[in-house]
């Protein structure tokens, strides 16, 4: 399952970056209502909601992409945002003192559990039910998206692999699209709106 081990990369890059938080950094901001600690819940869960719904089997298929399930999220309603965001706070918490191990541990937990399942078999997810395949391409996301975030809050570089940066791109001009937002996005891109992104 090649989307496994891309994302099972980005997980790895994002605990090594967890291994990197200074200990008097934790409460500091992080991104919107999260601080530190409760962003890197928040990215850990990319990989526990994993590992959970793999053991949920549904069908039939209804979000047949990753790019269909963050074009649904994108619509869904607001209160369900709120929700995330409280579970981001607790799941800080429950990282304790060593959340890099914690985190490490949920990967080898989600390696194994991949390793053992076979075929592609179709999960409940949050916003429908979708293939594992699929719904592993949206943890990339998560992971690579907010690995980001964190390197920002902590002042470091972040180091990503290429493959998942270049899948995740690709997930979120296609979501764009089925939003009726691509042309949005070619503006963003290209320095346009007010973006200070520069390409061409």
């Amino acid at each position: 399952m090649d989307n496994a081990d891309t994302m099972l990369d980005a997980a790895e890059a994002f605990v090594a970056l967890v291994s990197e938080v200074p200990q008097d950094a934790w409460e500091h901001p992080g991104l919107g209502v999260w601080d530190v600690r409760s962003l890197v819940g928040h990215t850990a869960r990319a990989v526990s909601t994993a590992l959970d719904y793999l053991g949920k089997p549904a069908g039939p298929v209804e979000l047949r992409s990753a790019a269909e399930y963050l074009a649904a999220g994108y619509l869904i309603d607001s209160s369900i945002h709120d929700a995330v965001a409280e579970r981001g706070i607790t799941a800080g918490h429950e990282l304790g003192d060593e959340p890099a191990e914690v985190v490490e541990t949920m990967i080898e937990r989600l390696r194994v559990a991949i390793a053992a399942t076979e075929g592609d078999p179709v999960i409940m997810t949050l916003l429908g039910a979708m293939r594992f395949s699929d719904y592993l391409e949206t943890r990339t996301v998560e992971l690579i998206v907010h690995t980001s975030d964190l390197a920002l809050a902590i002042g470091r570089t972040p180091r990503l692999p290429d493959a998942a940066v270049a899948r995740v791109l690709h997930i979120i001009c296609d979501a764009a699209m089925l939003n009726g937002r691509g042309v949005a996005a070619v503006r963003q891109l290209s320095a346009r709106d007010g973006s200070a992104f520069e390409l061409l």
